[in-house]
């Protein structure tokens, strides 16, 4: 049964939309759904079909929709070919923007924002794919009222694939592991960096790429909700090799994001404050981005 979820006792920041989660002069969409767990995941995946996992059901002529930053453009072109149909309404695989697990995940905590509740995308890996390999992966988490509980938007709850998709467990042995949880794994040399990645066979994976995932993870958390292949910051590139000053910041951060999942608010203040201080961490007015439907690196102005 869906969840009607309750007001948190929790700070108002992850309520409030950022630039990324707002849907604009789409609102109203969103004001007309019962922000549910199992609803809401419903309404992404009705919108949303995964440009890898469907992609031979769906156009390439629209590949180009992995690149929409933002939900009010998202729901603007959901909108422009589904004739202003309510989110509630089927639309065909063929017809649905092609995304990935952000864009679940992103839509699905501007639906939750919209009614006011705290939710934001936690980045990591999931080890529920393919048994073995721990794939990139963003889920959604939110406060139910009691605490914050993970939901995976992109898996349907009776899939089989999760015990409970709507509560998915945190923690070392979770099938969700937080990038900072694996990056801290794979540098105790706990777990094989040869394991994560984007999928078998590709080629972004490795610890360079559990390394970059926490950039991603940090940004996310505090409303840089940026594409899975954006690069910015002191971000390496594949072949670039490790900086000791720059991993012992990144074992800081890791450090700083897992005490704070633990409920330490001195060690959010101090995340929060190192994020925002440090260049090497957040993205300024532009980034570089590395499409998977694209042509190489293009710049990208994140100014609205």
């Amino acid at each position: 049964m869906a969840m009607m979820l309750s007001m948190p006792p929790v700070p108002a920041d992850w309520a409030r939309h950022t630039p990324y989660s707002d849907p604009g002069s789409q609102a109203a969409l969103l004001d007309v759904l019962e922000p549910t767990d199992r609803g809401t995941g419903a309404v992404v995946r009705n919108l949303i079909g995964h440009y890898r996992a469907e992609a031979d059901q769906l156009s390439p002529q629209t590949q180009d929709e992995v690149n929409l930053r933002w939900v009010a453009e998202m729901l603007g072109r959901d909108q422009d070919r589904h004739g202003a149909a309510a989110l509630t309404d089927p639309r065909p695989l063929a017809s649905r923007l092609q995304g990935c697990c952000r864009d679940h995940t992103l839509l699905a905590v501007s639906i939750l924002r919209q009614h006011g509740f705290p939710a934001r995308s936690r980045v990591g890996f999931a080890s529920y794919f393919v048994p073995g390999w721990h794939h990139d992966h963003v889920i959604v988490e939110l406060h139910d009222g009691d605490r914050w509980r993970r939901v995976d938007p992109e898996v349907a709850p009776d899939s089989g694939m999760l015990p409970d998709p709507l509560d998915i467990p945190a923690g070392p042995d979770s099938p969700f592991l937080t990038a900072a949880e694996a990056f801290r794994a794979v540098r105790a040399g706990e777990l094989d960096p040869e394991s994560f990645g984007v999928a078998p066979g590709h080629p972004l994976h490795g610890e360079g790429f559990v390394l970059a995932e926490l950039f991603w993870e940090l940004a996310h958390r505090y409303g840089d909700e940026l594409l899975l292949w954006d690069d910015w910051g002191a971000i390496p590139g594949p072949e670039e090799e490790m900086d000791a000053a720059l991993l012992a910041l990144l074992d800081e951060v890791a450090a700083l994001l897992i005490a704070a999942d633990a409920g330490d608010t001195d060690a959010e203040t101090r995340l929060h404050s190192l994020y925002t201080s440090d260049d090497r961490l957040h993205p300024g007015e532009t980034v570089r981005s590395f499409s998977p439907v694209g042509d190489g690196m293009a710049e990208v102005d994140l100014r609205r």
